[in-house]
């Protein structure tokens, strides 16, 4: 398997020290926030320069889009416009350093009506089909991920993230944290077209983001992933999770 972490895990450090970090203990991929301080719209508009450090390093770089108060499903369409604007925003900036894909929440919705749900996921379907063929058009793979087993989550079972990524012509990004949530997490390891994996454990019921090994998560399931990208908010815990994926794959 190919390693590599989510920067999370680094977070408010800069790409230079991100990418010294990742490479000095040789990780080969790395998945950028873009959260904050690495929020694409301001990147584009003042941090040009900064970005020719991505072209230093042999690392293979995901971006997360931004999700915080975004979704692609929300009922109001002002939010979907803002939210399709900054997805293709994220997609303006992994073409700039070169990243082979841009991963995105499909959207959430609050009331607990099954009828407001089905209309929040073909706006899901919608906005992200038109991101999709954004990102082809610039030659980025786009990438919808699977949600934890709640009802308000958009594609939060292996059947509903296999109808959207198969709608919009997407592929998905396979988060097993999340997938462990439901009742049968190997589902998702079924998911075609997956681009990567993100790799975290917890209790089966909440979405905890512990070290591998700490939650319930079966760990035999990593066998069957080529790509994985750890995905804590401490860096000794990425190493740590590391050290054991080495020892069961």
């Amino acid at each position: 398997m190919k390693i590599g972490f989510s920067t999370l895990a680094l977070f408010m450090k800069s790409f230079e020290d991100m990418l010294d970090q990742a490479w000095g203990d040789g990780f080969d991929l790395m998945e950028i926030l873009c959260e904050g301080p690495y929020w694409p719209r301001n990147i584009l508009k003042n941090g040009l320069k900064e970005l020719e450090i991505f072209q230093s390093y042999d690392i293979t770089i995901f971006l997360h889009s931004p999700t915080i108060d975004l979704n692609p499903a929300s009922i109001n369409p002002g939010i979907r416009e803002e939210s399709r604007l900054q997805l293709r925003e994220t997609v303006d900036l992994a073409v700039e350093i070169d990243a082979q894909t841009v991963t995105t929440h499909p959207g959430i919705i609050r009331r607990q009506d099954p009828h407001v749900r089905k209309f929040a996921l073909e706006h899901a379907i919608e906005t992200l089909t038109l991101c999709t063929d954004y990102a082809k058009d610039r030659g980025i793979n786009f990438s919808v991920e699977n949600m934890p087993h709640r009802f308000s989550y958009i594609c939060n079972s292996a059947q509903e993230l296999q109808k959207v990524i198969n709608e919009c012509g997407c592929g998905a990004t396979v988060d097993m944290g999340h997938a462990n949530t439901s009742k049968n997490p190997e589902d998702f390891l079924k998911i075609r077209n997956t681009f990567y994996y993100h790799l975290s454990d917890n209790d089966g019921v909440k979405d905890q983001h512990l070290p591998l090994g700490e939650g319930k998560l079966d760990l035999k399931l990593l066998n069957n992933i080529d790509k994985g990208i750890i995905e804590l908010n401490n860096y000794e815990n990425v190493l740590k999770s590391r050290e054991l994926i080495k020892t069961i794959t």
